[in-house]
C-alpha cells in the first residue's frame, strides 16, 4: 500500500546501478511499489560482492560475503526463514591457536589483553584535537612499550584477527577515534551451509537485470538521468548507484555534473579494505574437528592469522584461510599455485608435516576485481559516520541517490547494511 506521502510509482522509470544486495534490495522495493525499475550490473552474474561459487558441484563455497552478523532484527535473518536456508553458528569462544612450531597455546587471554590495551590507548587518542590511526595509538601507549616482545606479538595477532579481519582494514590506516563506528544485531553469528547465493536468488526473483553492462557515464538529463554503458544508455527518472566504495574512488564511473561536496568528501575519505580467501578442501580432518576457528602465530605477522572451520557447516573437510589489510595486498601478487603454498606451509608448521595436499582451492582477488576494488569499506583515520551519512542520500536536486554497505552509518561494511540502504533509497526516491 502506498504511502501517504509517497507518490504514485506507475509510469516513473527507475534505474538502479549494481545487483549486489543494496541493488537487489532498492529494486524490490521499487517494484512492490509499482515501478518500473532496470538493474543494471557490470558483470556476468548478480550478487556482486556476495557470491556464492558452485566451482565443486557438490559444494558451495562463499568467495565474497560468508556471515550474518547478528542474526536477531537482521532483515536477512527474515529472508533466510521464508526460503529455509540451513544456518551454522560461529563462536570465537569455540578455537584453538598455534604457533610456527605447532605448540597450542592460549589465545582468548591474550584477545582480552589486546581489548584492554586498545580501550586504554583510544581514551588518550581522544583527547587529541585530532584523529590518529590505531596503531599509532597502540605503539605510542606506555603500556605497549611495557610488552616483552612475545607478549607483542601475541596482543598483535589480535588485533589483525579482531580488527583487520574484522575491518578490513590495516591498523596504521584505521581511525583510532571511529574503526568501530557501527551498531551490532544480536544474537550472533551463522554461515549458511549452502552459501548465501540462495538469498540473492530470492532477492533477483521478478527483476529486470541487464548483465554485462558496464557504466561509463552517469549524466542530468532533463528532468532525469543518463547512465551510459559500453552497449548503450540507458534513460530514467531517477537512479540509485549502489557502486562499492573502490569504484567510486577509482573514478572508473564518471559523473558529469559533480556530487555535492560532502559527498565528494566522503568518498575520497573512506577508504577500501581488503579480506581474501584461500578454500582448501581435503580428503580428511586433520585439525580439531570441535572447534569454529583457527588462529595462527605465524613467524610473519598477519600471514593466514585466520582460520575457518568448514566441517560443522558442510559436513566435509574444507578449511579456509584468510589474510586481511597489508597482507592480503601482499599475498594476492601470488599466482594460485604459489598462495595455495604459502597456505599449506601455515597449514604444516600447526599440524605437521605429514598433513595431505589439498583436494582442490579456490583463491579470492578482490583487489583485483575491476568491478569491487576490494572487499568492503573501513573507517580511515579522519572519518566516521557522519562520513557514511554523508554518502548516502540524495543529490542532483533528488534525481540520484547512493545506497550500498559504504553509506550504512550504522551497519557498514555488512550485507545488512547494504540491503538495508537499498530499501531505504528507494523509499526515498518515492516520495520525490
Amino acid at each position: 500500500m502506498m504511502g501517504q506521502d509517497q507518490k504514485p510509482a506507475i509510469g516513473r522509470k527507475f534505474l538502479v546501478i549494481g545487483a549486489g544486495m543494496a541493488g537487489l534490495g532498492a529494486a524490490q522495493h521499487l517494484v512492490q511499489a509499482g515501478a518500473r525499475v532496470t538493474v543494471i550490473e557490470a558483470r556476468n552474474r548478480i550478487g556482486g560482492r556476495t557470491w556464492t561459487s558452485h566451482l565443486w558441484p557438490d559444494l558451495p563455497v562463499d568467495l565474497g560475503a560468508s556471515w550474518v552478523h547478528g542474526v536477531t532484527g537482521n532483515p536477512l535473518t527474515a529472508i533466510a526463514n521464508t526460503i529455509g536456508a540451513v544456518r551454522t553458528p560461529t563462536r570465537y569462544s569455540r578455537s584453538a591457536t598455534y604457533d610456527e612450531s605447532g605448540r597450542r597455546i592460549e589465545f582468548l587471554a591474550e584477545v582480552k589483553k589486546a581489548k584492554a590495551l586498545i580501550r586504554v590507548a583510544r581514551r588518550r587518542a581522544n583527547s587529541l584535537g585530532h584523529d590518529i590511526s590505531l596503531q599509532q595509538a597502540i605503539e605510542t601507549a606506555p603500556e605497549w612499550s611495557a610488552l616483552a616482545p612475545q607478549d607483542r606479538r601475541s596482543i598483535r595477532l589480535a588485533i589483525n584477527t579482531r580488527i583487520e579481519h574484522e575491518y578490513s582494514g590495516d591498523w596504521s590506516c584505521l581511525s583510532a577515534w571511529n574503526f568501530d563506528d557501527g551498531t551490532d544485531f544480536p544474537g550472533g553469528d551463522v554461515v549458511f551451509n549452502r552459501g548465501y547465493g540462495a538469498l540473492v536468488d530470492q532477492m533477483a526473483q521478478g527483476l529486470d537485470i541487464r548483465l554485462g553492462a558496464v557504466v561509463r557515464t552517469i549524466a542530468p538529463a532533463g528532468d532525469g538521468v543518463v547512465v551510459t554503458t559500453e552497449a548503450g544508455q540507458h534513460i530514467a527518472d531517477r537512479v540509485i548507484v549502489t557502486l562499492p566504495l573502490g569504484v567510486l574512488k577509482s573514478g572508473r564511473v564518471r559523473f558529469a555534473k559533480p556530487l555535492a561536496k560532502l559527498r565528494q568528501q566522503a568518498i575520497d575519505g573512506l577508504e577500501m579494505g581488503l579480506l581474501n580467501k584461500c578454500w582448501l578442501r581435503f580428503d580428511r580432518v586433520f585439525w580439531p574437528a570441535d572447534v569454529d576457528w583457527i588462529d595462527y602465530l605465524a613467524p610473519e605477522q598477519g600471514l593466514w592469522g585466520d582460520w575457518l572451520n568448514g566441517l560443522p557447516s558442510t559436513g566435509q573437510p574444507l578449511l579456509v584461510g584468510f589474510n586481511a589489510a597489508a597482507m592480503a595486498d601482499r599475498i594476492e601478487t601470488l599466482d594460485d599455485r604459489a598462495t595455495t603454498a604459502s597456505a599449506m606451509e601455515a597449514l604444516r608448521r600447526m599440524f605437521g608435516t605429514a598433513i595431505p595436499d589439498p583436494l582442490a582451492s579456490q583463491i579470492t582477488r578482490w583487489r583485483q576485481d575491476p568491478f569491487a576494488l576490494g572487499s568492503y569499506s573501513f573507517n580511515a583515520v579522519g572519518t566516521s559516520a557522519k562520513s557514511r551519512r554523508d554518502l548516502f542520500g540524495p543529490d542532483w536536486a533528488g534525481r540520484l541517490h547512493f545506497a550500498g554497505e559504504a553509506t550504512s552509518h550504522d551497519h557498514p561494511s555488512t550485507v545488512h547494511g547494504a540491503l538495508m540502504t537499498g530499501r531505504a533509497a528507494a523509499a526515498t526516491l518515492l516520495l520525490t
